[in-house]
């Protein structure tokens, strides 16, 4: 089997994310053809108002998900170590969730069936919505050299502006960048909100 090392999956750098859900939205609708974050196979954890990462599949090798599966549901792909389902088989009982170590697997809220990120055949959309570029396709070995301390470090640093500009009566700086950062995500929602639009339209034709 390939090592899991060198498999790509989509990482977050939580130094940049911003917990707008864009990447939820993309995966919804590409995925299930709908605007709900709930049946996104990513989803995004927030920690912190500062602090926020997306949480997707990993692709580790002997996949403890695909053990805890009591229905023989889940199974991995020799080469990608993609976890495929058998919707034939899943019960949505559930017991691959606490198995994962990432937060990775969710259960769709109609179907009672487990979801889990496939990358989209290799062109995930999660990365091209996220308006930060927070999301990147890495591999594991990749993934090990940036570690979490940088990004606890860099929410330190943004708290100690926060603090000193808030002091100093200096906010305009820090409002332009949230402005900035507010109309990239209108921009990849209204993106998202548009191909939901042209997808709702082949559908009713």
């Amino acid at each position: 089997m390939e090592g899991s090392s060198k498999r790509s999956f989509v990482s977050a750098d939580p130094g940049k994310c911003t917990g707008c859900s864009a990447c939820e939205y993309a995966c919804a609708l590409e995925k299930e053809w709908s605007y709900n974050p709930l049946r996104s196979r990513i989803r995004v954890a927030r920690f912190h108002p500062l602090f926020n990462v997306a949480m997707v599949c990993r692709f580790c090798e002997n996949a403890p998900c695909v053990t805890a599966c009591p229905r023989n549901a889940l199974k991995q792909h020799r080469e990608s170590g993609l976890i495929l389902i058998d919707e034939r088989k899943c019960d949505g009982c559930g017991w691959c969730i606490p198995a994962c170590d990432y937060g990775a697997i969710t259960l769709n809220p109609e179907k009672r069936v487990v979801m889990i990120c496939d990358l989209c055949e290799g062109d995930a959309k999660c990365v091209d919505a996220c308006p930060e570029e927070a999301l990147e396709l890495v591999t594991a070995d990749e993934a090990a050299k940036r570690t979490w301390a940088l990004a606890v470090d860099k929410l330190l640093a943004d708290v100690g502006e926060l603090a000193a500009a808030v002091k100093r009566g200096e906010l305009d700086g820090l409002l332009v960048d949230a402005d900035g950062k507010m109309k990239r995500l209108e921009d990849k929602l209204e993106a998202l909100f548009g191909k939901e639009l042209e997808l709702q339209s082949k559908a009713s034709s």
